[in-house]
């Protein structure tokens, strides 16, 4: 089974007004940076390109910030296909 690493630009959306208002996290796809075969390799090297992008993203302004305005990524892994967006679909308030 294969396993795609894809790069998301990450953002919050606004989930609704329960409770005082409530907002979630969501991305854009940007790009897909490798197709491995391995479960436990594509774990391994999210976790690394994860890491290297936190030092590199270290002077934005974290996404939950008022003053945020984009640029922030963070690297995910899928099985078989990479959706254009995450979540797929839109949670709703229990």
């Amino acid at each position: 089974m294969a396993h795609i690493l894809a790069i998301y630009e990450i953002d919050r959306a606004w989930g609704g007004a329960e409770e005082g208002g409530w907002w979630y996290d969501c991305g854009q796809l940007a790009r897909i940076i490798a197709v491995i075969h391995d479960k436990e390799r594509a774990r391994a090297r999210c976790t690394r390109a994860n890491r290297l992008l936190q030092h590199l993203q270290r002077c934005k302004r974290p996404v939950d910030s008022i003053t945020y305005l984009g640029g922030r990524h963070t690297v995910l892994a899928f099985e078989d296909i990479a959706p254009k967006f995450f979540p797929e679909q839109r949670p709703h308030y229990e």
